[in-house]
């Protein structure tokens, strides 16, 4: 009996943590309101910290990033140095497919990301390949970005596998003074 007990509880609980998670839609209205096409348009950079599963700090990294739009498609080529002297470089395709949605693509997503916009946030959900030991490992990344003002936008992503959270990255991405 105690055992059903419990199991109905958590049942209640996963059931009830569902239906209180936070929507991008919930930030509708919100300033000042994000343009993917604005923002993401020019130079920018970006500062960061990646964090393991306990949330502990474990690397910082910046990013320079050449962001333009071309017959509707915006491309953010990302180019990433760590405070470890590794490098990556990713390049994001944004592909309009609907009010305030896009398609993005990169080399190491599988498949594509769906991003969503409302007010000053996009919401973006994806699967990531990073490299791990001798292959691959395949993770979720549930990234979030809010526009804080014109210039600057905060962007937090939880990574998970099988549901479980695995790393997150905290960063600001910034336009490069002097551009309009």
């Amino acid at each position: 009996m105690k055992i059903m007990y419990l199991s109905m509880l958590a049942l209640c609980s996963l059931g009830l943590a569902a239906c209180s998670s936070v929507s991008v839609q919930d930030y509708a209205g919100a300033e000042p309101e994000l343009s993917m096409e604005t923002f993401f348009q020019g130079d920018l950079v970006a500062n960061g910290v990646v964090k393991d599963w306990r949330g502990r700090v474990i690397r910082k990294f910046s990013a320079d990033i050449a962001a333009y739009w071309e017959d509707d498609i915006g491309t953010l080529e990302e180019d990433f140095i760590f405070d470890d002297g590794e490098t990556d470089r990713r390049v994001w395709r944004l592909e309009p497919v609907g009010d305030d949605r896009y398609r993005g693509t990169a080399g190491d997503v599988v498949g594509s990301g769906e991003v969503t916009v409302a007010g000053n946030a996009a919401f973006l959900d994806y699967t990531l390949r990073i490299p791990y030991g001798d292959g691959s490992l395949d993770v979720r990344v549930d990234d979030r970005m809010y526009l804080l003002t014109s210039d600057l936008l905060l962007n937090e992503s939880v990574l998970s596998k099988f549901g479980i959270k695995v790393g997150e990255l905290l960063l600001v991405i910034s336009r490069v003074s002097g551009q309009d």
